[in-house]
């Protein structure tokens, strides 16, 4: 079969997981750039909402586990790059269902893996997680911090991250890890958001319960080594995780012999209770919670020092407190009625 030829200069770059709430956000900035293709392949179980009309993007429907269509799609076009967003991303989740886990997130990505190397595909972006690090008691984490992750979750994206260092020395793959720590906010134009099913996320779940789409929030621990007693994390806005991801497929275009993570965060981090106040002054309105025991496996602060991205690909997030980044999230929930 013969593959589309890149014309004047233009690439080609498949997102698997690109309706999903951080993929569609870096498909939505991705568009934006003229001399790029998008391919993206996602199971659309969550994510019909966040389809983009554009005539440089092509969505296909079905699941990475699929070898025979994946390969066929890398048959089809000529992919340089990977960004890859497919995963199964819920902490308690995991410890209960590990099994789902390791499938999506391991064995699928193996299955990925297989595809890019039949076809010389040798470039690829990996969504990782702040949960590689597990408990830790430094007031921020860099990239050197000791990996032991206390949840299965966790265990599955370190477990990629290794994946990828051994084909790197075997395969000369060459990739960019970035480890999260935790997704938030909306696009202002308010045309893709976060949609979930169930909700798992901490700031929606807020709003929903401050517009009576859910009867209370549930705060789980209120005995953490922390301030006020409730779990503290480091919240980044979707769009600047894009544009950190714009970054990356820039370096990994231009260079080769690269196998790198960062992490991605503002460098603050804010407490459960922080963004329950935070919340009700942007709403106006009093949020009904209750304390509930911890979940199991919960750390209780992971807080980013993203200083090593920002040094080596010149990352800078826009967002850089937590009004701003929750406004977007409200604003996005009360446009679209959720």
């Amino acid at each position: 079969m013969i593959k589309n030829k890149s014309i004047l200069n233009k690439k080609t770059i498949l997102v698997v997981g690109g309706a999903g709430y951080i993929g569609a956000h870096f498909v939505n900035k991705a568009k934006e750039r003229k001399n790029i293709k998008i391919i993206v392949v996602d199971d659309f179980r969550i994510s019909r909402k966040n389809i983009i009309k554009d005539r440089n993007i092509i969505y296909y429907s079905f699941d990475i586990a699929n070898m025979k269509k994946l390969e066929n799609l890398f048959g089809k076009y000529d992919i340089d790059i990977v960004v890859h967003f497919a995963a199964t991303a819920n902490v308690s989740d995991s410890v209960k269902n590990p099994q789902n886990y390791y499938i999506n997130n391991v064995s699928n990505g193996i299955i990925l893996l297989r595809c890019m190397m039949k076809n010389n595909v040798k470039k690829i972006i990996f969504s990782s997680s702040a949960s590689v690090y597990g408990e830790t008691n430094d007031d921020t984490i860099i990239e050197s911090c000791a990996k032991s992750p206390i949840n299965p979750y966790g265990y599955t994206k370190l477990i990629f991250e290794q994946i990828l260092k051994d084909y790197h020395l075997a395969y000369l793959l060459d990739s960019i890890s970035f480890r999260y720590f935790c997704a938030a906010g909306c696009d202002e134009s308010l045309k893709i958001g976060e949609y979930h099913s169930p909700e798992t996320h901490i700031i929606p779940l807020i709003f929903e319960t401050l517009f009576k789409k859910r009867k209370e929030f549930y705060i789980y621990g209120n005995d953490y080594p922390t301030s006020d007693g409730t779990g503290v994390r480091d919240y980044i806005h979707v769009n600047d995780l894009a544009s950190a991801h714009l970054l990356a497929m820039d370096f990994l275009l231009k260079n080769n012999n690269v196998c790198n993570a960062y992490n991605l965060g503002i460098n603050k981090g804010y407490s459960v209770m922080e963004l329950i106040k935070m919340a009700e002054k942007i709403s106006g309105k009093k949020l009904n919670y209750k304390v509930k025991e911890r979940r199991d496996k919960d750390p209780s602060r992971l807080v980013a020092n993203s200083s090593k991205v920002q040094k080596e690909l010149a990352w800078k997030p826009k967002y850089t407190n937590i009004e701003r980044i929750m406004l977007t999230a409200y604003n996005f929930y009360k446009h679209n009625k959720l």
